[in-house]
C-alpha cells in the first residue's frame, strides 16, 4: 500500500455502498479513486475485489482463454504501473483494457480530450471524503434503503448481518446530527405520542420488531434535525430522542449485541447530557446499569449507579429509585451484605415516597413490578431463602423476561453455591416460560453458562439441553449467532469428561 493510500477495508465499503445502490461497475472505480487516493488502474482491480496476484491470474486465464499469448506481467510489475512508478507496453494497455472491460482512458493510462460530456452517470467522490459522507450527500435515497430493511425486518422478524450495520450506521449519523444542531417544533406533539406509545408496548413487544420500529422513529427524528432551534423545541426533540435511543439500547442488550448496546447507550447520554435535565441523566445511566450488570463489571455497575443516585438527588423519582436498587442487587453479588441491605432499604424508602407519582406501566418507570423485580433479585444473591419463596408466580404486567430473568438469578446463585442439578432445573423452567419471539441472549446465555460445571448425567442438566436446543434456531437465525455456537448437543449417553466441557 503506498503513502496516502486507504487501506483496503475502505475500498470494501465502496463495495458494499455500491452493491446497496447498485453502481456500475465504472462508477464504484470511480469512487474507489477519488476517496482512497488510489490510481484509477488499481481502482479497477480493488472494485473488483481482486488482490494482486488475482489480477494477474485473471490477466492470464484471459489471454490463454482468447488465444492472446502470454502476458508480460508480474505482481511486481502490476504494482509498479499502479503507483505510477512504471507504464505498460501498448500491448500490455491493450490486455489491460480487455481484463477491466474499459479502455486506456478509463484505467488513467491515457488522456481524455473530448467535448462531450455522454455516458453514464458518473459517481464524484471528492479526495479522502469517506462511504459515510458520500452517503450523507444523499440522505433521501439513504434513508430509503434503511427504511425498507427496517420494514423488512419488522415483518420477517429475521434481522441479518446488515440489519444491525444500519443500525449502527444510524446511530453513527444521529451522532453526528447531535454534534451539529437539533430539530423543529411542528412534529413534537406527534413525536412525543409516538415515544409514549413505543415506551408503553416495549413492555411486551419482542426486541427485534420493537427495535426495527424505533429505528424508523429515529430515522425521523435525525430528518428533522437539519438545522438548529430554538432552546424549547431543542429540549423537546432531545428529550425524545433520549427515550428511543435508551429502547434502541436496551433492545440489542436483549438481543445480546453488547458493543452495539453500550454505543447506543453512550448516544443516550450525549442527548441527555445536551437536554441538562439532571434527572433524565440520572435516567440514562441507571438503565445502563442493566447492561453492565448481565454483561459488564459489577464494580462498575455499582460506580454508574452511584453517579445515577448523584445526579438524582434527594427528590423521590423512578431514576433515584432505579438506580439505588440496582446499587443493591449489584452489592449483593459481589458478597457485600451489610452494603446491600442498605442499599436495598434506601430504594424501598425512595419508593415509598413516590406513591403519588404515575405508576403506567410504561419502560423507564419504576413502578411496584420493577421494585420486586429488584428487590427478588437482590435477596437471592443474599441467600435470603424465606423472602425468595413464591417467586414463580408473579401478576401480569411484568416485562415479558422479568420473570425468567428472577428465576435465572436464583438459578445461578444455585449454581455458585454448588446445587447444579436444582440450578439446571430452575433455568428450564425459566426458558419454558419465555415465549419463542422473546427467547433472546439475555436470557439463553445465561442458562446455557449453568451447563459449564453440571453433571451431563443429571436429568434437570439434559432437560436444560433440550430446552437449550429449541431456542437455538430462533437466535442463530437472528444473525447475532451462528447456529454452531449455539447448538447444545445431548449426548444419547452420559458423556466423557471430554465430550462435556466441548458441550458445555
Amino acid at each position: 500500500m503506498a503513502r496516502g493510500e486507504h487501506s483496503p477495508a475502505c475500498a470494501r465499503r465502496w463495495r458494499e455502498q455500491a452493491q446497496l445502490r447498485q453502481w456500475t461497475l465504472w462508477q464504484t472505480v470511480q469512487a474507489i479513486h477519488g476517496c482512497c487516493g488510489v490510481s484509477l488502474l488499481k481502482a479497477h482491480r480493488l472494485g473488483r475485489g481482486w488482490s494482486a496476484r488475482q489480477a494477474i491470474e485473471e490477466l492470464e486465464h484471459l489471454c490463454e482463454q482468447q488465444n492472446l499469448g502470454h502476458p508480460r506481467a508480474s505482481i511486481d510489475l502490476l504494482n509498479a504501473w499502479e503507483n505510477n512508478r512504471a507504464r505498460p507496453r501498448p500491448q500490455t494497455i491493450d490486455l489491460l483494457a480487455r481484463l477491466y472491460r474499459g479502455n486506456a482512458v478509463r484505467l488513467g493510462l491515457a488522456a481524455d480530450y473530448c467535448e462531450d460530456q455522454g455516458g453514464q452517470k458518473i459517481v464524484v467522490v471528492g479526495p479522502g471524503q469517506t462511504a459515510e459522507q458520500a452517503r450523507a450527500e444523499d440522505p433521501a435515497a439513504d434513508d430509503a434503503e434503511r427504511r425498507a430493511l427496517f420494514h423488512q425486518a419488522m415483518l420477517m422478524g429475521t434481522p441479518s448481518g446488515r440489519f444491525f450495520a444500519e443500525v449502527e450506521g444510524l446511530r453513527h449519523d444521529l451522532d453526528r446530527t447531535l454534534a451539529a444542531g437539533t430539530v423543529n417544533e411542528d412534529q413534537l406533539d406527534r413525536l412525543d405520542e409516538q415515544v409514549l406509545r413505543y415506551r408503553r408496548e416495549y413492555m411486551t413487544t419482542p426486541p427485534t420488531p420493537m427495535l426495527s420500529r424505533v429505528m424508523l422513529e429515529i430515522s425521523d427524528v435525525r430528518r428533522l434535525s437539519a438545522v438548529r432551534q430554538p432552546s424549547s423545541v431543542q429540549r423537546r426533540l432531545l428529550t425524545a430522542t433520549t427515550m428511543l435511543t435508551l429502547l434502541a439500547a436496551d433492545a440489542l442488550m436483549k438481543l445480546g449485541d453488547t458493543r452495539q448496546a453500550h454505543a447506543w447507550y453512550g448516544t443516550a447520554r450525549a442527548a441527555s447530557d445536551d437536554v441538562g435535565d439532571l434527572r433524565l441523566r440520572a435516567l440514562v445511566r441507571a438503565q445502563q446499569t442493566m447492561l453492565l450488570y448481565y454483561y459488564g463489571d459489577l464494580n462498575e455497575t455499582v460506580r454508574l449507579a452511584r453517579e445515577a443516585r448523584m445526579l438524582a438527588g434527594s427528590a423521590p423519582s423512578s431514576p433515584a429509585a432505579l438506580a439505588a436498587a440496582a446499587e443493591a442487587r449489584a452489592l449483593a453479588r459481589m458478597g457485600d451484605g451489610k452494603a446491600a441491605r442498605i442499599a436495598l432499604a434506601e430504594a424501598e424508602q425512595i419508593f415509598a415516597r413516590m406513591r403519588g407519582i404515575s405508576q403506567d406501566d410504561l419502560a423507564f418507570v419504576f413502578t411496584e413490578k420493577r421494585m420486586k423485580f429488584y428487590r427478588t433479585g437482590t435477596l437471592i444473591e443474599l441467600g435470603d431463602a424465606q423472602q425468595v419463596q413464591g417467586i414463580d408466580g408473579f401478576p401480569p404486567g411484568f416485562q415479558t423476561i422479568d420473570p425468567a430473568l428472577i428465576l435465572l438469578d436464583q438459578a445461578s446463585h444455585l449454581a455458585r453455591h454448588g446445587d447444579h442439578e436444582e440450578s439446571c432445573r430452575i433455568a428450564a423452567e425459566a426458558l419454558r416460560q419465555v415465549p419463542a419471539e422473546h427467547r433472546t441472549s439475555i436470557v439463553v446465555t445465561r442458562a446455557r453458562a449453568l451447563l459449564a460445571d453440571a453433571d451431563p448425567a443429571l436429568p434437570a442438566v439434559r432437560r436444560l439441553r433440550r430446552v437449550l436446543s429449541e431456542s437455538s434456531p430462533t437466535l442463530a437465525l437472528s444473525g447475532l449467532f451462528p447456529a454452531a455456537d449455539l447448538a447444545v448437543a445431548e449426548p444419547a449417553e452420559p458423556a466423557e469428561p471430554a465430550e462435556t466441557a466441548e458441550n458445555a
